[in-house]
């Protein structure tokens, strides 16, 4: 499919509330409908049992996905709906600080970025949890810097995660915060296969 190129531009979603990542892959889904190359790649994400990995490999092969975290110890049988998530924060680098297995799987996640920006490989490239992963020390705010201004023009950049800093902010086009309102999590009701994860 011949897709028309415009400028690409630089999305933020941000903010303490739910829906950063689900946002991103609407943006992806929506994006891959029109003949887009879609690539994700999730930083601090464990490997194996999100929606989201069946889901564009089922209905987009123009969109594909790449995660950078810890594996879940329990996420075949998540996968397969036998488990559900216990949140035991395994897979996620929580309170974790910078383990060296952290950093080399956040460093792996920025290579692939670059990959991707050098070669021009994809039209959108989507940086889930980039805000977590500065956030906890595993990847520079230089170093996501430097990929946004090397980013080629028709490209659209799009970075997730909680505690994108204020550099970041100003280079971007468009930044969406998500503001939590009221949470189910705060009567007890835990995350859920298909809608959380």
């Amino acid at each position: 499919m011949n897709v028309i190129r415009e400028l690409g531009l630089i999305q933020v979603y941000t903010g303490e509330g739910k829906g950063k990542t689900t946002a991103a892959l609407g943006l992806g889904l929506r994006a891959a409908g029109h003949g887009f190359r879609v690539h994700m790649i999730q930083f601090m994400k464990g490997r194996g049992y999100a929606g989201e990995l069946i889901a564009v490999k089922n209905l987009a092969p123009n969109f594909t996905l790449a995660q950078f975290g810890r594996e879940c110890r329990i996420s075949s049988l998540i996968r397969d709906g036998h488990k559900k998530c216990e949140g035991c924060g395994d897979c996620f680098v929580k309170d974790r600080g910078t383990a060296k297995e952290d950093v080399e799987l956040a460093w792996k996640g920025l290579q692939q970025a670059w990959e991707y920006v050098n070669n021009k490989g994809c039209d959108i490239l989507i940086l889930d949890e980039i805000g977590n992963a500065l956030r906890y020390g595993l990847v520079t705010t230089d170093q996501v810097m430097e990929l946004i201004e090397k980013k080629p023009r028709e490209m659209e950049l799009v970075l997730t995660g909680r505690g994108v800093p204020q550099e970041i902010f100003a280079a971007a086009d468009l930044v969406t915060e998500m503001k939590e309102i009221k949470h189910p999590y705060k009567q007890g009701v835990s995350s859920r296969r298909g809608i959380e994860y």
